[in-house]
């Protein structure tokens, strides 16, 4: 059990250190972001939004006090890195982050299940 806890640990404190470090880059160089999003066809008014819900979304990751929100932090990680992931796929881009994401997410999301229940 303690190998399992330091597995979800590690792998969720990363995975929100990602998804902090994305949401930061979203704030703070937004004109960039913008720019990126352009690139892959995707709408621009939706760059701040999607920061302050990755904030959210960290927030319930941790705090886990509602089984309910937690279980959809996690699905709108799940689609929001697919879908990333595929975008920057058929640009031409490297992908090998976002997989990187959707390991620590799927392992953080397992190991949730067993360690957190």
């Amino acid at each position: 059990m303690k190998i399992q806890k330091i597995v979800y640990w590690v792998a969720t404190v990363l995975f929100c250190g990602l998804i902090l470090f994305s949401a930061s880059m979203y704030l703070t160089k937004t004109n960039m972001v913008k720019d990126i999003f352009e690139s892959l066809d995707h709408p621009t008014y939706i760059v701040i939004p999607l920061a302050v819900l990755k904030i959210l979304g960290v927030i319930m990751l941790l705090w886990r006090k509602s089984p309910w929100l937690t279980e959809w932090a996690y699905a709108g990680f799940f689609f929001n890195i697919v879908l990333a992931s595929s975008a920057h796929y058929h640009a031409g881009e490297n992908t090998t982050l976002t997989l990187v994401a959707i390991i620590l997410l799927l392992i953080s999301y397992f190991f949730g299940k067993v360690v957190r229940a």
